[in-house]
């Protein structure tokens, strides 16, 4: 090293007044970005990946190592404003899965944000909330009308996967959803001797299982 750079390091109060020099303020093609991914890293986006994979989309030619490089230098370690936790998706598949009457009013409001930052889950909430009403209302008329659609949404693959499946057995399907009759009582008791089963560890042979079932009616 030389004299001066000795000189600038001695008298450097900050980690920061040591990272001076030719490179240091250069442009880049990253900085007409650097706003964005300030923004969003305050917003509580911490991924360097993901963080790329939207400025890329906006037009971004460089690559990753740029933004995870801007990232550990400028950006990790800042502190976030502390915000409300975000829900999961396990909530966000119950919210959209449970009637709307039978959401209390917090989780509705929930769900309303939610559907409004995500174009594409609000799509696939109404096409979950149409199937239910075919399956609550006995409308089987309706599924090849809501088969077509669901194929058509390019944007949900797995809604599409779930429609062609349906199309393998369209007739048994359609008369699921429209007659009143089903199996329910027998998945009952199919469920309730695996139960028994269970209970004996092992030890159920026909004929214990047998008295335990006659046992228990």
């Amino acid at each position: 090293m030389t004299l001066n750079t000795i000189l600038r390091f001695s008298r450097a109060t900050t980690p920061e007044e040591m990272f001076t020099g030719q490179w240091q303020d250069r442009p880049t093609r990253l900085d007409a970005y650097k706003s964005y991914l300030d923004q969003h890293w305050q917003e509580g986006c911490t991924n360097a990946w993901k963080l790329w994979e939207e400025i890329k989309e906006q037009g971004y030619p460089r690559g990753y190592a740029g933004v995870r490089a801007y990232v550990s230098r400028n950006l990790r370690g800042k502190p976030r404003p502390v915000g409300p936790r975000p829900p999961s998706a396990r909530a966000v598949t119950r919210w959209v899965l449970t009637h709307p009457d039978a959401l209390p009013e917090c989780d509705r409001m929930q769900l309303k944000v939610v559907l409004a930052n995500g174009p594409d889950l609000t799509a696939l909430a109404e096409h979950v909330r149409s199937f239910a009403c075919m399956v609550t209302e006995l409308q089987g008329e309706r599924l090849p009308e809501w088969i077509e659609s669901a194929r058509a949404a390019a944007d949900l693959p797995s809604l599409s996967r779930f429609a062609q499946h349906l199309e393998r057995d369209l007739d048994a399907v359609i008369a699921g959803l429209t007659l009143p009759w089903n199996s329910g009582v027998v998945e009952g008791h199919v469920n309730r001797i695996k139960m028994l089963k269970r209970q004996m560890f092992g030890r159920a042979v026909f004929e214990l299982l047998r008295k335990r079932v006659l046992l228990y009616r």
